[in-house]
């Protein structure tokens, strides 16, 4: 169970120095305080804390090639008890988190 928190300290660390956001308080909730964090719940909070639609949540996946759908994403964002409930996968995560940095910062520059 520590390496579901560990993961969501790191993501949280990473989110701070990107310069996403100024505080840990405009992410954390009191889930963080559990011993674990899922993938679900970490998009959750970084969709909430960037005020990010579904919409922003496409586009800025399919900056890094990635494709996901609105009905993938709802399914993603729904209740863990719901009957439509989807886990977020390492993929998506892996792949949201890379595109936002291109989102927030803008494409790599090319070293000469």
């Amino acid at each position: 169970m520590q390496g579901g928190r560990r993961k969501a300290e790191v993501i949280i660390k990473w989110v701070l120095q990107l310069g996403i956001c100024t505080s840990i308080h405009s992410i954390s909730h009191s889930k963080f305080n559990h011993l674990s964090m899922s993938n679900n719940d970490i998009l959750k909070k970084l969709r909430v804390a960037l005020s990010l639609k579904t919409e922003d949540i496409i586009t800025i996946c399919d900056l890094v090639g990635f494709k996901v759908t609105k009905a993938e994403l709802g399914d993603i964002f729904r209740n863990d008890d719901h009957e439509n409930f989807k886990p977020c996968g390492d993929q998506i995560l892996r792949n949201f988190l890379n595109g936002l940095v291109i989102y927030k910062r803008g494409p790599r520059e090319e070293k000469k």
